[in-house]
């Protein structure tokens, strides 16, 4: 079996594509990397990479290996932490996905109780859509993630536990002219840049039919932080489910814009996704039942008056 310390040495230098850079970073010697990347070579009995003077390339045979020793390492962390959180939750490492809307409300404060349990607990979280993040699971480089799951809930290796709910809301900053308009249609918006995060495939269709245009939006972005504070200094409307602009619309941060009945009826799908047959690390496991108990805090009854 080969040695992690090569394949380590091996993702180190595709990753930095020279010699160089890769020994730095992996605390090695250019000829004592050299040496372990010819010896990984030798035992796999085939060429990974071609040298020239720019630095390497990975042949093809490199690039199976590199997808597969991404995958091994990652077995081995998962493995080390699984280890070393089994009998307490003073060590370890969680890391963790979220969509841009959960990471505005639900995971910061679920993630927040998490600290204050477990301090010495380090996290890693990394905000992406639904897709990258089930791309990141399945490659064992996150554990579990909260994300949009209406375009996963068919996929026989996802396991997905649905969270509420929330109404999907339109909102501007305070002061915007739609505001002096009363029952507006989703194409009266559209005098003004739309902004919002990468929408299901089921709700870009539902839009543009309502809409009428085949683009919707004029800004894309999945950072939802951002695209509040773009919101609040400029005419730019955006979208959001209710749980996130709650608190930003009840202190008069943002707007939200009056639809006529019927107008926008999508909801959000959040889901708490892992892999299938995969237990979850204890770190995992406390997480979980964090998010749900955020998740079930939220009062749908501030939500139902605010419709």
């Amino acid at each position: 079996m080969n040695d992690l310390r090569q394949l380590r040495h091996f993702v180190a230098l595709a990753e930095h594509g020279h010699f160089a850079r890769a020994a730095e970073a992996v605390h090695l010697s250019q000829p004592a990397l050299s040496r372990s990347i010819q010896a990984l070579e030798s035992s796999l009995e085939c060429r990974l990479l071609d040298r020239h003077s720019r630095g390497i390339s990975l042949t093809s045979y490199g690039q199976l290996v590199l997808e597969h020793a991404k995958r091994l390492l990652a077995g081995s962390r998962a493995l080390h932490n699984a280890v070393s959180q089994l009998g307490n939750l003073e060590t370890g490492e969680l890391r963790l996905g979220s969509g841009p809307y959960p990471a505005a409300r639900l995971i910061p404060r679920a993630l927040g109780r998490l600290a204050q349990r477990y301090p010495r607990v380090r996290v890693k979280l990394s905000i992406a859509n639904w897709q990258e993040l089930r791309d990141r699971l399945l490659d064992d480089d996150i554990e579990l993630f909260v994300a949009d799951s209406r375009e996963l809930l068919a996929d026989p290796l996802l396991c997905i536990e649905a969270l509420q709910p929330h109404s999907g809301v339109l909102f501007c900053r305070p002061g915007h002219p739609l505001l002096q308009q009363s029952a507006l249609r989703l194409n009266n918006l559209l005098d003004y840049p739309l902004a919002g995060t990468q929408l299901p495939l089921v709700v870009e269709q539902k839009l543009r039919a309502l809409s009428g245009r085949e683009q919707l939006l004029s800004i894309q972005c999945d950072n939802f932080m951002l695209l509040k504070t773009l919101v609040a200094d400029s005419d730019v409307v955006s979208m959001a489910p209710w749980d996130v602009l709650a608190e930003d619309i009840q202190v008069g941060r943002l707007a939200r814009l009056p639809l006529e009945a019927g107008a926008l009826t999508e909801q959000s799908a959040y889901g708490l996704v892992s892999r299938a047959g995969h237990s979850l690390s204890p770190a995992a496991q406390a997480m979980r039942a964090e998010i749900l108990l955020e998740d079930r805090s939220f009062n749908p009854k501030a939500e139902a008056a605010a419709d």
